[in-house]
């Protein structure tokens, strides 16, 4: 009880500092001389049925926001709150509900004006009714992140029967080129987090986000395979499947950040966009497969073992999809990302131990420096084909 007492002392000193600080610091002169920083981030606009617009808003400042007035198109217009309370307290959020009769594939903006005057808005790029959430959406949805990310990776799969035929130097080439794959992956999906970021509420510290979710992701892989290590032979075919379900869960998760940009584009109504990341995302995918099954193609893997591993690098997009259409949020989707990220970057560093037990094999042999050079182009050339 003493030590607890000890180490709980410091922190009650401070509770009592802080008490001072707020109860007969300087705050009332500061606040007196300074107008009120606010911050409404508006992260969703919702057009649920022709007539209506709803507005997603949370406070990422350090006080409480109240809204005055709603502009659409520059035009004051009526208006009412979810909750009814006008007044956003930190970290709280709002549904503002607009009866405005908004034009099928116009643009409009949105304002809301403060009660201290400032002004948020955000720009409905192409009105169209947002997708409900019932069975014919919830199908839509589920067959677009079938074609961009369940299908590809399977027909990847199908590479395993040429890999299998291969000798043991060129297994080492593919091999390479599944740590290039994975390599441009990882800095894909770190420059969209970072992007993401950058639109998520101030007080969620959208780049403190990132680098938490990589790290923990990294440091807790990391310590799943040393368990798994320590019970299975990484050079067995138990520890090459294990690597191989590594690679297939990083890939998943990347894989969950396209489904975000391919549901969230839909549910704007940017159609072609959403089409065409579609098609982009089917092209670079495919080579994920090849990825996946390099590791364990001297094996000879069970069906079902294969589906799994399809159906963890693959469903993710179905999952994206889903949280992209009906319930995108900037805090997640960074969140996700970033977890996808750290999965990409663990599965790397266990390949390039894998080459530096393999003396034969070096990563920096001719062969797989050359292999691994021809992943990061073949990533760039079909990444080229996704609109950013």
């Amino acid at each position: 009880m003493k030590q607890w007492i000890r180490g709980l002392f410091p922190i009650i000193l401070l509770g009592g500092l802080l008490a001072l600080f707020f109860a007969y610091g300087p705050l009332g002169v500061f606040l007196a001389s300074f107008p009120p920083v606010e911050e409404l981030t508006i992260e969703r606009i919702v057009l649920p049925e022709p007539g209506s617009i709803v507005l997603h808003v949370i406070n990422g400042g350090p006080q409480p926001v109240t809204v005055a007035q709603v502009t659409v198109d520059e035009a004051f217009w009526q208006f009412w709150t979810e909750p009814e309370r006008k007044t956003v307290p930190r970290l709280g959020r709002m549904k503002i509900h607009i009866p405005y009769p908004w034009v099928e594939g116009d643009t409009h903006e949105v304002t809301i004006l403060t009660s201290t005057g400032l002004t948020f808005s955000k720009e409905i790029p192409v009105a169209t009714q947002s997708p409900r959430t019932d069975l014919t959406y919830f199908g839509t949805f589920s067959l677009l992140g079938i074609y961009a990310g369940v299908i590809p990776v399977f027909l990847g799969l199908l590479w395993y029967p040429f890999l299998r035929e291969l000798s043991r130097k060129w297994l080492s080439f593919f091999l390479s080129l599944t740590v290039g794959l994975l390599a441009f992956l990882a800095v894909d999906t770190l420059n969209e987090a970072f992007e993401t970021a950058e639109v998520v509420p101030g007080a969620f510290q959208g780049v403190a986000l990132v680098g938490m979710g990589v790290l923990a992701t990294l440091l807790l892989l990391s310590y799943l395979s040393r368990s798994k290590a320590s019970r299975s032979d990484k050079g067995s075919v138990e520890g090459r499947y294990w690597t191989s379900l590594m690679i297939a869960l990083g890939i998943g998760l990347h894989n969950l950040g396209e489904g975000l940009a391919i549901g969230s584009s839909y549910s704007l109504g940017e159609i072609a966009l959403g089409t065409f990341l579609v098609v982009g995302f089917t092209l670079h995918n495919i080579t994920e497969g090849l990825g996946i099954v390099a590791p364990i193609a001297k094996d000879r893997p069970s069906i079902g073992r294969l589906v799994k591993l399809g159906l963890i690098a693959g469903a993710p997009t179905v999952l994206g999809t889903w949280i992209g259409g009906f319930s995108y949020s900037p805090t997640w989707a960074t969140l996700f990302l970033a977890i996808g990220v750290g999965a990409i970057l663990q599965v790397i560093y266990e390949l390039v131990l894998l080459f530096s037990r393999r003396e034969e094999a070096s990563l920096v042999s001719a062969y797989n420096l050359s292999g691994f050079i021809l992943g990061l182009g073949i990533m760039y050339g079909t990444g080229l084909l996704v609109v950013a």
